[in-house]
């Protein structure tokens, strides 16, 4: 894995899918979600590293802004056509993960859990076994416990939205000494929104005042990093192909510039010496980690970047299997809806191999083939406020695609919290090893999983386990 380092030159600019129009202000100054990220990466390894002309075989090609995306050619009545088959998939192997706020001094910062309430590691928030009889809350009945909180009513909070990777790694293992000084911020403490009006550019003439831009003005917000010399963006960035992985080193150097997010805005990328396995916190992997109660492993899984879980109808997939119906939304498409028994086995290195090469023939398989089930369940979770994950697909002439807006994706967002009992402190130990993003390993050389259904190759779906406990047994433990 490479650990890139990417400092804006100016202010950026991330809109989302509201209007830049009218009343309605462009906001563009959130953080940028993976997806933008790797899609700056992937533009900047095709604009590096065209294609060359042999390797079209005298086809045409369209253009996305500077790089090569598909293969045109001419049919016998002279239309154009644009074929998926012939669909350049150079660099289709880059996985990555981030963006996250890195420090001066080389601290990355990652989203808060949502069970930290408080300037503490110490969660608030814990799991209550719901009432007995006719349940008085609305929590979907295959969640067996409640979280409530444990501090008083307030509507100040103390807890600031980013950790450090230092402080998250001591919250997973229960550490209560640990000085937060300097360990955790706030938005505002790296970075400011800034305002602007704008005219509109036609697209086809790049001229404002004329065609669609007649008449048009927008406002945006923009993004700008308190001190460019102290904060940064991290990324981890691998791929899975030794030549695209020895491109990307070479498209990383000392003055490289990646452009990153709308507007043509610019940031310059350098690696950093370090390794990534250094920057990225790891969850609790060994059995006797996770505590036991009612002879019950209490494993717990954070999210770290967005997880989009779409829903599923019934019916034979592509490549074709069968498949279920699953609600999706909050619920993962890993966990059964009705009892909340997690759906993913422990797969050995060499079935995964296979797993792979049955995938690139096209054909499926049976997921209970060479693997092994994993006895757990899901009992809690806190779900904070889904966010908009959408897109916007330039129009290409030469292949006749109007382009327009994407599917838009409402996603989990990081810092959610996900409560589970498994059966047995092995099964405990499996469940960590498939929702760790590392794997069981503990000096990880490469992302071994994202459980999110859709973009996990961009970055989505990353989670670290750790442990918890039920609200009842930390009071008891107080009042001793």
């Amino acid at each position: 894995m490479n650990t890139i380092l990417l400092q804006p030159t100016d202010v950026l600019f991330f809109r989302d899918g509201r209007p830049m129009i009218g009343s309605l202000a462009g906001h563009g100054a959130a953080w940028p979600l993976p997806n933008v990220i790797n899609a700056a990466l992937h533009a900047a390894l095709h604009r590096g590293f065209p294609v060359q002309p042999a390797e079209l075989d005298g086809a045409r090609t369209t253009q996305h802004g500077d790089h090569v995306h598909r293969i045109v050619r001419v049919n016998s009545s002279g239309r154009r056509e644009a074929h998926d088959t012939g669909r350049h998939r150079r660099f289709g192997s880059l996985v990555t993960a981030g963006p996250f706020p890195v420090s001066g001094d080389d601290r990355w910062f990652f989203p808060r859990p949502a069970d930290l309430q408080d300037a503490t590691l110490n969660p608030s928030l814990l799991p209550t076994p719901r009432a007995g009889g006719t349940p008085t809350d609305s929590l979907p009945k295959l969640l067996r416990y409640t979280v409530t909180n444990c501090l008083p009513p307030t509507k100040e909070s103390s807890a600031k939205a980013w950790l450090s990777r230092e402080a998250l790694g001591e919250y997973l293992r229960h550490g209560d000494s640990f000085n937060l000084t300097g360990h955790t911020v706030n938005d505002d403490e790296f970075c400011d929104q800034e305002h602007t009006i704008g005219i509109g550019i036609d697209p086809t003439t790049g001229t404002t005042g004329r065609g669609e831009a007649a008449g048009k003005m927008y406002s945006a917000h923009y993004l700008r990093l308190r001190d460019r010399e102290q904060w940064r963006l991290g990324v981890v960035a691998d791929c899975r192909k030794p030549e695209d992985a020895r491109l990307l080193r070479d498209l990383i150097t000392e003055d490289a510039c990646i452009v990153v997010g709308g507007q043509q805005r610019i940031c310059t990328a350098r690696c950093d010496s370090g390794p990534a396995a250094q920057c990225l916190p790891i969850g609790l992997t060994q059995a006797e980690d996770f505590h036991v109660a009612s002879r019950k492993s209490l494993v717990k899984w954070i999210l770290l970047s967005p997880a989009i879980w779409p829903e599923m109808t019934e019916g034979p997939s592509q490549r074709g299997t069968q498949r279920r119906s699953h609600c999706g939304g909050w619920l993962p498409n890993w966990i059964e809806p009705q009892t909340g028994a997690v759906l993913l086995r422990n797969i050995a290195k060499e079935e995964r191999k296979r797993r792979r090469s049955v995938n690139a023939t096209g054909q499926g398989y049976r997921g209970e083939e060479g693997s092994a089930q994993i006895g757990a369940t899901l009992v809690a979770a806190i779900i904070p406020k889904p966010i908009v994950v959408t897109g916007w697909s330039l129009a290409d002439q030469h292949a006749g695609e109007p382009g327009g807006a994407q599917s838009t994706h409402l996603a989990v967002p990081a810092g959610a919290v996900y409560y589970f009992e498994a059966d047995s402190s092995a099964d405990a130990a499996n469940l960590a090893a498939v929702l760790n993003w590392h794997g069981s390993e503990a000096n990880p050389a490469s992302i071994r999983n994202r459980r999110s259904t859709l973009l996990g190759e961009k970055g989505f779906g990353l989670g670290v386990c750790g442990t918890w406990e039920f609200s009842s047994d930390v009071a008891e433990r107080s009042s001793k």
